[in-house]
């Protein structure tokens, strides 16, 4: 396939109202945030996006309105995430309904799936869209790893373009790479916000940054930089941003990228029960670090 996922990608955090339901006017507000701090693309309904906390209507409204508002200049990745594949390809029906440019799977959680079955998941999920598809590998969260050698075979499918590499394993993540260097059509994209200048190094083309939601500038730096020879100035856009991404081990993930954001004045709101606000000593850190970026008063 021609489409190759480039660039700095936020996977989108999903705002909530008062009472935990999506907030379409500060998606909106959020959306033009990252836009103007020159995202490479969106990426709503992953892991950052709370995508296990919301129904398949709100599935379609938000993907709906991610494509609405950005209106081409980037594009708009959704994740398509769920335990059995039948799920998975549902989700995938509606992203290409919603006008998605391309899809986001995650491995399915808490069956401990084999290799074997991880390629049958992909494969039938391949088969069943003209989507650009990209593997999504969290072994932190799902306990499931995709290996390099799944990975290579993978590779093989058309639509199958890119994976993204969560583990925070950069001998991983240049093993995909390593096992996929000699084909122009697939793509491994860094999920860990500390690693990704390490990962444009090895040969990555871009990073689904969580942190990007907060410093989305910084986090473009990093790859802009890159990009045009200034290794010394990604390098250090890249240790501005670590910071960031070490202080979202206070509370549980995705609140401190939430109250993040709340600190700047967007009011995204709160991640959805059970996941409890900040204490006000973590708050207090955290608005030490954003200090320091210059991303608050």
């Amino acid at each position: 396939m021609a489409f190759i996922p480039r660039g700095i990608i936020p996977p989108v955090v999903t705002p909530t109202d008062e009472n935990g339901s999506f907030n379409p006017v500060m998606f909106d507000k959020l959306l033009n945030h990252l836009l103007e701090g020159g995202v490479h693309g969106v990426f709503p309904f992953g892991t950052t996006g709370e995508f296990y906390a919301f129904e398949e209507d709100d599935y379609r409204r938000i993907i709906t309105q991610a494509v609405e508002t950005v209106n081409h200049r980037v594009p708009v990745y959704a994740g398509a995430n769920s335990i059995t594949t039948k799920g998975t390809i549902r989700l995938a029906k509606v992203a290409k309904e919603c006008g998605a440019d391309a899809l986001s799977v995650l491995t399915p959680m808490f069956i401990s799936q084999t290799q074997a079955e991880l390629y049958e998941h992909y494969r039938a999920i391949a088969e069943s869209t003209d989507l650009p598809i990209i593997i999504y590998n969290n072994r932190p969260k799902t306990n499931v790893h995709v290996t390099p050698e799944t990975v290579a075979k993978l590779a093989e499918i058309p639509n199958i373009i890119a994976i993204k590499d969560s583990t925070g394993d950069m001998t991983n993540t240049a093993e995909y790479i390593r096992l996929t260097r000699h084909r122009d059509d697939f793509h491994v994209l860094m999920g860990r916000d500390t690693l990704i200048y390490a990962a444009l190094c090895y040969g990555a083309t871009g990073a689904i940054a969580s942190c990007a939601n907060v410093a989305p500038k910084v986090a473009v730096a990093i790859y802009e930089k890159f990009m045009a020879g200034d290794h010394a100035g990604a390098l250090e856009a890249q240790f501005t941003l670590a910071p960031l991404r070490i202080a979202t081990n206070m509370g549980t993930f995705p609140e401190v990228i939430k109250e993040g954001l709340r600190m700047q004045g967007i009011d995204v709101g709160k991640c959805v029960a059970p996941i409890a606000e900040l204490t006000p000593e973590e708050k207090q850190k955290l608005y030490a670090v954003l200090q320091k970026m210059g991303l608050v008063q």
